[in-house]
């Protein structure tokens, strides 16, 4: 996702009311780095988190079809990298159905990429470590959530 212009931001603000600031500039004020992007998320994309989501969706395909595949080493260090990414749009929606439907779309990518995951140690730990975080995010969800999701986990796994 692209963070927008400052002038776009500033329009958006002007918009909201004072309570409504306060609560995002105190959200911001945990984060430095990608505070920008953060700000664009809540102003924009907070509305709507199945279009966020989608999107997010979108990159991740793209930053899978980028990845070096000519050894495990940089495979490793792409999957990281799309991880992090992945995690810094997951902290800023706060939503465990986020969270899970995200890192269930990694697990999902990883499991069909070539060359497969289950040839280097490092990305097996890796895919099963996501798939416990995404476990663990799911036990929190409603139970309708929760059924829904663990079926579409059994079908990931089985493919």
């Amino acid at each position: 996702m692209q963070a927008a212009t400052i002038s776009l931001l500033k329009k958006a603000l002007k918009d909201q009311d004072q309570q409504e600031l306060i609560e995002l500039c105190l959200r911001l004020a945990k984060y430095k780095k990608e505070s920008k992007e953060l700000l664009s998320y809540l102003l924009f994309d907070a509305e709507d988190p199945d279009s966020y989501v989608t999107a997010i969706k979108l990159e991740m395909d793209d930053a899978f079809e980028e990845i070096n595949t000519s050894s495990y080493y940089f495979i490793k260090k792409s999957l990281r990298k799309i991880l992090r990414e992945l995690k810094k749009h997951i902290r800023f929606t706060l939503s465990k159905k986020v969270e899970v439907e995200l890192l269930m779309y990694w697990c999902q990518k990883i499991r069909h990429m070539t060359p497969p995951y289950k040839g280097s140690n490092a990305l097996e730990n890796l895919y099963d470590r996501q798939l416990v975080l995404t476990r663990k995010a799911l036990a929190t969800l409603d139970d309708d959530l929760q059924f829904d999701y663990e079926e579409e986990i059994k079908r990931v796994l089985e493919a």
